[in-house]
Parts: structure tokens; sequence; C-alpha cells
């Protein structure tokens, strides 16, 4: 299999791509990537565990969906997400994310805004799943 996760360029923004076994691992994979831009994530700690759930029918919207509430979890909690967990049953995602408050070391020096629908794609090819879009950064 590729690397889990993965970059291409954009214009003034970054590209990302998930890739797993399962569309949930592809879109965990995709959350990591993300935040990579912005933590160094071997650097993040585990303390605090934050739920997600929501309801989305099409998988491309299912991921900025994802990538977006995480942000939104993210920046209100001023916490920086390390590990990611997601399950899928029919329209129902439910997941987590874990991470500690933001701190110093943590920083790349680039800040995610939000995950754009320009470049979303969630496709499955050889048994491999892969989920990519934009980021506004």
């Amino acid at each position: 299999m590729a690397e889990p996760i993965a970059y291409f360029e954009h214009g003034a923004d970054m590209g990302i791509v998930g890739r797993g076994t399962f569309i949930e691992e592809a879109f965990e994979n995709a959350a990591r990537a993300m935040f990579a831009i912005m933590a160094d994530l071997g650097q993040v700690e585990q303390h605090e565990c934050v739920d997600i759930e929501f309801e989305e029918a099409d998988t491309e919207f299912a991921l900025v969906t994802w990538l977006n509430l995480l942000l939104g979890q993210a920046r209100s909690r001023a916490l920086s997400f390390g590990r990611f967990h997601l399950r899928r049953d029919g329209a129902r995602w439910s997941g987590t994310a874990e991470g500690e408050p933001w701190r110093s070391g943590l920083e790349r020096g680039v800040e995610v805004k939000g995950a754009t629908l320009t470049g979303l794609s969630v496709t499955q090819q050889h048994g491999i799943w892969e989920a990519r879009c934009v980021v506004d950064v």
C-alpha cells in the first residue's frame, strides 16, 4: 500500500491525501495529514478526547464535514489533535479525536483554516481507499 498520508500542491493552499484499507481509515489518515500541517503529531500527547458525530450520505461531503468538524473542535477547545478514530453506519458517522492543549513545541507554523470542496475525491482502487481534498492554509 502507498503511504497512509500524502500531500499535493495546489496554488497557495495545500492538498491532503489519506489512504486506508477501509474508508474510515482513509478519513482518519486524512485528518492526520491535515493536523500534521499544523503540529508535530509525534509530540502531541493524548490527554483529552472529543466526540464527533454527524450524518452525511455522500462520502465526499462526509470527508469535508469530518475535517471541518475536527478543526472547529480543535479551535473552540484550543486543542491539537494527534489521534483519530471514525466509524460509519450508513449515513451516520461517529468518531473521536484525541490530543492536548496547544503548547510550545507543537507548532509547525502553518494554520489550516478549513477543508474545501476543491480537489475533493473519495475513491477505492485495488482494495485501497483514498480520501483527498484541498485545505485552506
